[in-house]
């Protein structure tokens, strides 16, 4: 009940700074903003440059307040500047989706939303977002964590409506690569001297794109196309609703142990096949846990059986595209990986029909691999690189599905 009465007052609010025509984008007074604890309870104040719509809500395993706003500007806030509370370890802020903000605290303790509103200035409709959380139980958290869902809160990329049956690729049509950059607004990934894995593999999406364009008889798409977050679940519903017959997730990650080098190749199994392979799995899908999004799902006996069904075709064709990118990334760059095929239960690769893989360009933690990165012209052999292999998996792909049709 609570955060549906705090998402309407929200609304409210937005209408009134609409009505008084104030526009522009909300920005937050980091002066006046905190988290602080009072009274054994612990208090969320953000002060806005004006009313916004928001809503707050919160997200179990791990605990976390969640809060949506369109949209909000958070420049100069750093952690420090306004975390006091014991009951807040981290937060994260940033662009969620286009014209849509998000800030997440991660809780140490369950602690439920006890009030939560907006008071709006009459003077400059500006805007004191507060929210009051009280420690509560570990059940009673989990029961009422989840957000309360309207349309306006359920937007969808504008994607074109699929076919009921799509046909395989046979070299007589365009070739549809779906790009997917990894992370994005509020999840930034890894980052290193002030470059994130988000930023430069959006950079290095563009590049591949205009390289298989130059190629010739490939129409490429990216899931996202500037610094904001995409639900891991989004992105492979991306990947239907486009009708692709290629999915390539890019990432520049970090590991916390080992000095782990050189492109690699993953391709879906539901265990990993190293314990580096688990713990990015675990890294990448948290990393949709942490903007709040729950991505349970229960499906049906027969679902679950069509999918594998599906993946017995889709899985030989899967480990020749991961091969040939070996192959062919080794051929461009040089070094990679001294053991580049890899598998593990990253989310972006269960789409059970379309080939899926998932390249970790380079580790962000070895300094040869972000050297590599940052340079432009490395970059630019990588993606020669992986043209070059899909464009060679793309003829054997084709004549393979010709000789079935016969």
């Amino acid at each position: 009940m609570i955060r549906i009465i705090a998402l309407l007052g929200a609304l409210f609010c937005a209408q009134i700074a609409v009505a008084q025509g104030f526009g522009g984008l909300a920005r937050v007074d980091v002066a006046q903003s905190q988290v602080k604890d009072r009274g054994g309870d612990v208090l969320v104040e953000l002060h806005l440059s004006q009313a916004v719509p928001y809503r707050v809500f919160t997200v179990d395993d791990p605990p976390r307040l969640v809060m949506d706003f369109r949209e909000v500007l958070f420049d100069g806030m750093r952690d420090a500047v306004f975390l006091n509370s014991d009951g807040v370890s981290e937060a994260r802020f940033g662009p969620f989706r286009p014209g849509w903000s998000r800030m997440v605290l991660d809780l140490t303790a369950p602690l439920a939303v006890h009030e939560a509103g907006m008071i709006v200035s009459e003077e400059d409709a500006s805007g004191v977002l507060k929210v009051r959380l009280r420690e509560t139980s570990a059940a009673a958290f989990a029961l009422q964590a989840g957000a309360a869902t309207t349309p306006e809160w359920a937007l969808e990329p504008d994607l074109p409506t699929q076919p009921l049956a799509k046909q395989r690729q046979q070299g007589d049509r365009p070739v549809i690569v779906l790009l997917d950059p990894g992370h994005g607004g509020i999840d930034p990934g890894a980052e290193r001297n002030g470059v994130s894995e988000a930023v430069l593999m959006l950079t290095f999406a563009r590049e591949l794109k205009e390289a298989l364009l130059r190629a010739g008889n490939f129409d490429v798409r990216l899931t996202r196309d500037e610094d904001v977050f995409v639900p891991l679940e989004t992105r492979v519903a991306m990947a239907h609703r486009v009708q692709a017959d290629v999915f390539m997730s890019l990432h520049a990650d970090t590991v916390a142990e080992g000095e782990a080098t050189g492109a690699t190749i993953y391709t879906l199994a539901e265990e990993a096949s190293d314990a580096a392979s688990a713990q990015l799995a675990e890294r990448h899908d948290r990393a949709d846990l942490l903007a709040g999004i729950d991505l349970t799902r229960q499906g049906d006996e027969i679902a679950t059986i069509l999918m594998d069904l599906a993946r017995l075709e889709t899985a030989p064709r899967t480990d020749r595209l991961a091969d040939t990118l070996v192959r062919q990334l080794r051929n461009a760059v040089g070094e990679i990986n001294n053991r580049p095929r890899r598998q593990a239960a990253f989310s972006v690769l269960k789409a059970p029909d379309i080939p899926s893989v998932l390249v970790e360009l380079g580790f962000m933690s070895s300094p040869s691999d972000f050297e590599n990165l940052i340079d432009p012209e490395w970059r630019a052999l990588a993606a020669q690189g992986i043209a070059a292999a899909l464009m060679d998996w793309v003829v054997a792909d084709a004549a393979e599905a010709r000789l079935i049709r016969q």
